[in-house]
C-alpha cells in the first residue's frame, strides 16, 4: 500500500533572524504541537518525529486518520486548542500511561490535526515532487477530510507573512516556516527556514543547578515578581562557555540561601512523569542578581524553551523585574487562522 517500508523522519527547519524573500519562497504559520507523520489505512499510524507511536494517546484521532485516502501519508502537527489558542501544556498532559486517564482526556481535551505536507498518495512517493506540486495535491486531499483536520494557510506574499508573524501568535503560532517552492521533501534535513519571535526581558536569578561535571554552573533559574511581590519561577538559562560556567558558580556560591522563589504555584524541581529520573535538584540564592535574557515564546507563566543569556544588569534593582515586562500577544484565534 505504501511506497516506504519504514518510518519517515520529518523534514525540519533551521532558525534565521529574517525570512528569505521572494521569488521562490512561500510562508506558513509555525504551530506549537507534536510533530506527526500520519499514515492512512484501516489500522492507521500516527508517529512522532522520532517514529514513536502517538495514536495510543490520542484514540479520538483513529477515525479522522481513516478518512485519508488509501496509500496516503501526510506531515503535520497534533494540537489541543483551548479558548481559541493551542495549549501545549494540555497537549503534554495527554501523554499518560493509564488507559482510563487517556480516554477521559480524549473526551475532555480532544486533539486536532493540522496538515501542511503530503509524502505519499495513492501508494506513490511524493518526496521528489517540488513543494508547489505537493501543496496542490494536499489541497485536493483535504477537501475529503472531516472537521478534526485543518489545513495550514500558505502565502507567497511576504507582506502578508509579516502580518501573520505578529497577528497569529495569539492563536498559538510561534513564528513562520519558509519553504522553497521548487524543493523536494528531504526527510531529516533542515532545508526549511524557521523565522521565530525573539524578545528580551530582565529577570532575577533565584537559584542555580550544578553541571553534571560538578565544578561549574549547569543553568541559572530565572524569576519575575508577581503583583503580590512573590518571585515566580519562569524558566532557565544555560548558554555559557565552560570557563564562564566555572566563574559563575564561584560567584553564586556566595549568595546561597534557604528560600528564593515565593510563588508556591510555580517552583522548580518538582517531580513529574516528564523528569524520567533526571536530577532536577537546585540551589536557591538570595534574589538580587539581574540578567537580561531573550526568549522566543511564552507558555502560560513560563518561558516555553530555554532562554538565551544577553548580559548582566548590575544597574537594575531586582524589584524592577516584574511580570509586566512581558508582551502578551493579541490578535487572531485558532479558528481565524485555519478557517
Amino acid at each position: 500500500m505504501f511506497p516506504f517500508d519504514e518510518s519517515i523522519k520529518p523534514m525540519k527547519a533551521r532558525a534565521k533572524v529574517k525570512p528569505p524573500e521572494p521569488p521562490g519562497w512561500v510562508y506558513e504559520p509555525k504551530w506549537d504541537g507534536f510533530r506527526m507523520i500520519a499514515w492512512s489505512g484501516a489500522e492507521p499510524r500516527l508517529e512522532s518525529r522520532n517514529g514513536k507511536d502517538l495514536l495510543r494517546y490520542f484514540p479520538e484521532l483513529v477515525a479522522p486518520l481513516q478518512e485519508l485516502p488509501a496509500g496516503t501519508i501526510v506531515d503535520g502537527e497534533v494540537v489541543v486548542v483551548r479558548s481559541g489558542v493551542t495549549d501545549f501544556d494540555a497537549l503534554q498532559m495527554r501523554i499518560h500511561p493509564a488507559e482510563s486517564r487517556i480516554n477521559m482526556l480524549a473526551a475532555e481535551t480532544p486533539a486536532k490535526l493540522i496538515v501542511f505536507d503530503v509524502l505519499a498518495h495513492d501508494s506513490r512517493s511524493c518526496l521528489d515532487d517540488p513543494y508547489s506540486e505537493r501543496r496542490a495535491l494536499l489541497e485536493e486531499i483535504f477537501v475529503g477530510l472531516g472537521a478534526e483536520w485543518h489545513l495550514t494557510p500558505v502565502t507567497g506574499d511576504i507582506a502578508e507573512a509579516e502580518r501573520w508573524f505578529h497577528e497569529f501568535e495569539a492563536a498559538g503560532c510561534d513564528g513562520i516556516i519558509c519553504k522553497n517552492t521548487a524543493e523536494p521533501y528531504v526527510p531529516g534535513k533542515r532545508n526549511w527556514v524557521k523565522w521565530k519571535h525573539r524578545r528580551s526581558v530582565d529577570c532575577v536569578v533565584g537559584g542555580y543547578r550544578i553541571h553534571k561535571d560538578g565544578d561549574k554552573i549547569g543553568s541559572l533559574l530565572l524569576g519575575l515578581y508577581n503583583e503580590e511581590g512573590q518571585l515566580h519561577f519562569f524558566g532557565h538559562c544555560s548558554g555559557f562557555t565552560n570557563q564562564d560556567r566555572v566563574e559563575i558558580l564561584q560567584q553564586f556560591e556566595q549568595f546561597r540561601s534557604e528560600e528564593s522563589f515565593g510563588d508556591e504555584a510555580r517552583r522548580p524541581g518538582s517531580e513529574s512523569r516528564w523528569s524520567a529520573g533526571k536530577d532536577s535538584s537546585w540551589i536557591p540564592v538570595t534574589p538580587g542578581v539581574v540578567i537580561e535574557i531573550s526568549y522566543d515564546q511564552l507558555q502560560g507563566n513560563r518561558f516555553r524553551h530555554a532562554t538565551r543569556f544577553e548580559r548582566w544588569r548590575p544597574d537594575k534593582d531586582a524589584v524592577e523585574c516584574s511580570m509586566d515586562q512581558l508582551e502578551r500577544p493579541t490578535g487572531a484565534s485558532f479558528g481565524d487562522v485555519v478557517g
